[in-house]
């Protein structure tokens, strides 16, 4: 069974805070910059990033509606659509992660919210950035087990990216009894508690494979995305 992983996460790149608050290049104030600086240190200190990471051998690839679906070993687990399957295509395993920064992220974050509103945003975008750290640290821990094995790893690949659907989500975390270990749960919408969580799979190939990203005409969230309409990718 899978055990938790406990990220020791000092610091987050201060780049992808800013990037988090749509920053594009405009003048901060000395005050607001060492603000941002005083609330990621804040968000460090706050936060329990931890995460589970299990590796399934792939059991095998059918169709359902037209549409390839990838199925995983001893799982209930199965990855639908064009675009995962073309992300994994050549994988002979495939990892899966689920990381969360932790229930007492959302707790300073309603605090933030009746006390300080332009600190809540500035906490909300070093949340952000914080977990996808731990998401990278996840992603090294399955390089690892790949390594192992002789195996390469491709790059994270999310429920709702692509068309890889959204409901997607509550089998993947059963598989790997996130419910349980790091205690996120999902609401009728198919959000995750805490909010500041990340679910993925990542192949694992017998030949170094190229980290390609979901391009915006694969994004499910393209015609609403922020960075999109001020001309810049979070795949960039």
């Amino acid at each position: 069974m899978a055990g938790v992983e406990d990220y020791q996460i000092k610091a987050v790149d201060r780049s992808e805070v800013l990037r988090y608050l749509g920053y594009s290049g405009q003048e901060l104030t000395s005050e607001f910059d060492a603000r941002i600086d005083e609330v990621v240190s804040r968000c460090l200190c706050v936060a329990r990033p931890r995460g589970v990471t299990r590796v399934f051998e792939l059991a095998g690839r059918d169709e359902r509606d037209g549409a390839p679906v990838l199925k995983l070993a001893g799982t209930a687990l199965e990855l639908a659509g064009e675009s995962v399957a073309a992300h994994l295509d050549g994988a002979v395993a495939v990892g899966v992660l689920a990381v969360t920064a932790g229930l007492t992220v959302d707790v300073e974050l309603r605090r933030l919210s009746l006390t300080n509103r332009v600190e809540e945003v500035v906490f909300d975008a070093a949340g952000s950035a914080l977990v996808e750290c731990a998401a990278d640290a996840a992603e090294k821990s399955i390089a690892a087990q790949a390594a192992a094995r002789g195996f390469y790893i491709g790059s994270r690949f999310s429920p709702g990216y692509g068309d890889l659907p959204l409901d997607t989500q509550p089998v993947l975390l059963s598989t790997l009894d996130a419910g349980r270990l790091l205690g996120i749960t999902l609401s009728s919408s198919l959000l995750m508690s805490p909010t500041k969580s990340v679910t993925a799979v990542v192949g694992l190939f017998e030949e170094p494979h190229a980290k390609g990203y979901a391009r915006c005409d694969e994004c499910r969230a393209r015609l609403s995305c922020r960075l999109r309409a001020a001309g810049r990718f979070c795949w960039d």
